[in-house]
């Protein structure tokens, strides 16, 4: 049986097979607000009958939902890659502090409808669901139960990011989770899976393809353009990923010169740590020791709240790189309210904006955003490259699921907008002649024994 998610939020799908119920990831609803409420309604299956969680990677879409799960019952195993098992434990207790932060806030400035504002999880609460996480590497077969085994392969896409296949029997389920780019400079490419009895693939960017403009080209130009006219570059960046991808290139123009010497600040405690396990972990990328250290050079790193609060009384040109990436919370947020009034700035979002988003709404032209219960006039350019995003597009897409020896009884399209997936599921039938699903929020599908 299988749970498919809301497409575009967070992802959760359930099997149930031989009496044991197994969820592939476990993500918050982010973006629109009807879609956030949701982390408050009541789980669809208890989570204490649920046997065991099995992680794709890190992102808050995929892992964020854990620690209530454990809050709400779940005693099982959890399993997921080491990069994974890194990452997770400095995502899930970040999100529970600013959880944490945003109902104080609330409750101090009054602009909550709840008296008092809660938050869903706490940091305290994060932390100890990383207890039940038990590690495997990559391509290394393990058993739920005799009749269920498990791999995961590479996903490309973040450290630790896996697709993971599920053997029943003889049936071969695949999760795609969500897959990397080809050619990433510095993840290496999603694993290609040559067999699935059922697949499940994600469709982010599955009705639309990556301009083909070479990013440090881009950057460079609106870097140059902003420090031009003395202004600021504030690029809203998720920290793991993306922030490490920024400093990547930022790096590499520095050294030929391409771009104003200006400094560059990382004000994001969590994409610092992040960056120390992308270190760590040079043997799932392409980047050497060396170059690892050279990318965590380019930028200072900002820890504490006072240096933070400096960089907005100081409006000499620089670019500063702070979480999150769609501007959904984070120290970016107080940086928005400084420096998106003031047309010589430029805000440089670096890859996909889900609806609902203050990302989504900024790239989209909006006049003013909404933060912290008032509005915040955007008078500075808005640029978003989105060629830096780390999801594979729809030719990525089509590619990978090429390598396919023949096609799957059924495949499900899920985590993605509906435009993006209908878009890729006419796609897939047109070129590969494949029985495609898009599975509704709770929709269940039995699925035949091959």
């Amino acid at each position: 049986m299988f749970h498919g998610e809301e497409r575009g939020a967070g992802s959760a799908p359930l099997v149930e097979a031989g009496g044991r119920k197994i969820l592939i990831d476990c993500g918050l609803f982010q973006g629109l607000k009807q879609l956030r409420l949701r982390n408050w309604d009541k789980f669809p299956i208890d989570p204490a009958r649920i046997d065991a969680v099995i992680l794709t990677h890190a992102h808050l879409d995929h892992s964020g939902y854990l620690p209530l799960l454990v809050k709400k019952g779940f005693q099982g195993p959890v399993y997921c890659t080491t990069g994974t098992r890194d990452l997770c434990a400095i995502l899930l207790p970040d999100s529970g502090f600013l959880l944490e932060r945003d109902a104080e806030f609330a409750n101090r400035h009054g602009f909550s409808k709840h008296k008092p504002a809660l938050p869903l999880y706490t940091a305290k609460e994060a932390r100890a669901c990383l207890d039940s996480i038990i590690t495997k590497n990559f391509d290394e077969p393990f058993e739920i139960t005799p009749e269920i085994n498990v791999q995961l392969h590479p996903a490309g896409h973040i450290l630790g990011a896996a697709i993971v296949e599920i053997s029943i029997g003889k049936t071969k389920l695949v999760f795609s989770g969500d897959l990397g780019r080809s050619g990433d400079p510095i993840m290496n490419d999603p694993a290609q899976i040559a067999r699935a009895d059922y697949l499940v693939v994600e469709s982010t960017y599955g009705d639309r393809t990556h301009e083909a403009i070479d990013p440090q080209d881009a950057l460079a130009e609106v870097i140059t353009r902003t420090a031009q006219r003395g202004g600021v570059v504030l690029i809203p960046a998720f920290a793991v990923g993306r922030a490490q991808t920024l400093m990547y290139h930022l790096q590499q123009l520095k050294r030929a010169h391409r771009i104003p010497d200006l400094p560059v600040y990382l004000d994001s405690p969590m994409a610092i740590d992040a960056s120390e396990v992308f270190c760590d972990h040079h043997r799932e990328h392409r980047l050497s020791p060396e170059q690892c250290r050279s990318l965590c050079g380019v930028a200072r790193y900002v820890s504490d709240v006072e240096e933070s609060k400096s960089l907005d009384r100081d409006k000499m040109p620089k670019v500063i790189l702070s979480a999150s990436g769609m501007a959904t919370g984070g120290r970016v947020l107080h940086h928005l309210k400084v420096f998106a009034p003031d047309p010589r700035n430029t805000i440089l979002f670096a890859g996909f904006q889900a609806a609902g988003t203050r990302g989504a709404a900024m790239v989209a032209g909006a006049e003013s955003v909404k933060i912290h219960g008032g509005y915040v006039p955007v008078n500075a350019e808005v640029k978003n490259l989105r060629m830096l995003s780390a999801h594979a597009d729809r030719t990525e897409i089509l590619k990978w699921l090429s390598h396919f020896d023949r096609p799957p009884q059924t495949a499900f399209i899920t985590h993605g907008e509906p435009v993006a997936a209908d878009s890729l599921r006419l796609a897939i039938e047109e070129r590969f002649k494949w029985t495609v699903r898009l599975p509704e929020h709770l929709e269940r599908a039995t699925l035949e024994a091959a």
